[in-house]
């Protein structure tokens, strides 16, 4: 891959690609009472968020592959212009049943947009300065996540809801342009194979396993029977197993499947989809003990939550500039440090507990989401070289999006609000306290797993390598 003829330029227009897709999910949840509202489908409410993260979760490795054979400019603008196509549909759509198609669409050019940035960063930048850009990359998540319900608020209260969607297009359109103008790449002209079989495979392997975590985490209050739920997670094993069969007689797998074969991908991964089931409890349930147990208002949990998104773009800047003096193990591990201090403190809460520490809570929390992950994503883009960084980064980008459904269904099984439509306090306390300590358990793992990466020189010279 050649330079390209404006660094700064392609960095601008990457981190504009990834604040839309990172805005999308917290934007579009603040308008959803309108858009139901209008379109008359209250009962769809759950699929116009679900649809678009399950289409975005299951293209993440399928970009990422392609971006190896064909192209980070080429595979972006094609999921960028997808990504356009869907918001601008979104925006007129007319009914909740257009509407969820049109965010399908949208969620399918996502895909690109949540990896091929991380991935592009690693290709032009050097070790010390790649972990920087990152850094500032992953703290555009933070940003979305406290812009996301101000701004959407905003668009649906004195402009409309459908505004939310066309704001996309010029900000995509100017990544675009800027993107094109700016980047440089070269190939060689040789045919190229594409695994379609892999990809139908496991498109519908994975569609299959999380519609049936969707269901299994809604199903008593859905009344889903627990033999739709078994026939699609059996469907799953199928056509999961097939796929990773095909994938071996593949010479282009979408999952390269020796990237796990390399130890400090393996470790990054694993210690990524950890912290990230950790990540979903604090964020869903940590509200929901401040409303339910404590009997507040909404407002408070906002309130608690405010530190927890300033502290994780903050934790990933620090990360970015740390990196290089202090290596990738050291910062993960302070990470986990943060996180078990949390956990613990979770762990051990009360009804008495004062206020004030749920903000220490969420904000070492949120301090521990920022240093680790970004270390991570550092770690997996340097481990390779750039003919397999689209890959690590898109499965590593993945894994960490499947410990979030998994973490969500698996602790939402435990939780316990009662029979009723009113929350019972106590019951909803036992089991919160439960899954808090389960959350404390997890950290210790996350800790142990992150003290086996390799130490500052290691991780240089596998960046070297590549």
């Amino acid at each position: 891959m050649q330079a390209p003829q404006n660094r700064k330029q392609v960095t601008i227009a990457l981190f504009v690609a990834t604040f839309l897709a990172a805005i999308e999910g917290t934007i579009v949840s603040t308008a959803m009472p309108s858009i139901t509202s209008e379109l008359e489908g209250i009962r769809q409410y759950s699929w116009i968020i679900s649809i678009y993260l399950l289409a975005t979760v299951i293209t993440t490795p399928v970009y990422g592959k392609l971006s190896d054979l064909y192209g980070r400019k080429r595979m972006f603008i094609v999921g960028a212009l997808i990504f356009l196509a869907g918001s601008m549909l979104s925006g007129v759509a007319q009914t909740m049943n257009q509407l969820i198609w049109f965010r399908a669409l949208q969620g399918l050019g996502a895909g690109a947009l949540t990896t091929i940035p991380y991935t592009i960063i690693g290709d032009l930048y050097p070790y010390e300065k790649r972990a920087k850009v990152q850094g500032w990359m992953s703290s555009v998540w933070g940003i979305a996540g406290i812009s996301g319900p101000l701004l959407g608020g905003l668009l649906v209260d004195y402009v409309s809801w459908r505004a939310i969607f066309y704001m996309n297009l010029p900000f995509g359109i100017a990544a675009i342009y800027m993107l094109s103008a700016a980047l440089r790449e070269s190939f060689e002209k040789k045919k190229r194979h594409i695994d379609y079989i892999g990809i139908a495979l496991f498109t519908i392997g994975m569609f299959a396993f999380l519609y049936g975590m969707t269901l299994l985490r809604d199903k008593d209050v859905n009344g889903i029977s627990s033999l739709a739920i078994g026939t699609l997670f059996a469907t799953a094993v199928v056509f999961l197993a097939l796929f990773v069969a095909a994938s071996r007689r593949s010479d282009e797998p979408i999952i390269p499947f020796e990237l796990f074969k390399i130890r400090i991908i393996s470790v990054a991964n694993l210690a990524g989809f950890l912290i990230c089931v950790v990540n979903v409890v604090i964020i869903f349930y940590l509200p929901l003990w401040i409303q339910g147990v404590y009997d507040k208002p909404a407002t408070y949990s906002g309130l608690v939550m405010i530190p927890l998104s300033i502290a994780w773009p903050l934790g990933a800047i620090l990360a970015g500039n740390w990196i290089a003096k202090l290596g990738v193990r050291l910062i993960t591990v302070t990470g986990a440090c943060l996180l078990l201090i949390s956990g613990i403190g979770l762990a051990l809460m009360d009804p008495q507990t004062p206020f004030a520490l749920f903000i220490v809570y969420t904000l070492l929390s949120g301090l521990s989401f920022g240093l680790t992950l970004t270390s991570l994503t550092v770690t997996v883009s340097s481990a390779v070289g750039w003919e397999q960084r689209g890959s690590a980064v898109a499965s590593n980008n993945f894994i960490r999006t499947l410990g979030q459904t998994i973490g969500i269904t698996a602790f939402g099984m435990m939780l316990n609000t009662g029979s009723t439509n009113r929350i019972d306090a106590e019951l909803l306390e036992a089991s919160l306290h439960t899954i808090f300590i389960w959350v404390a358990l997890l950290s210790v793992v996350i800790l142990l797993v992150s003290a086996t990466l390799p130490n500052r020189r290691a991780a240089e010279q596998q960046s070297s390598a590549s």
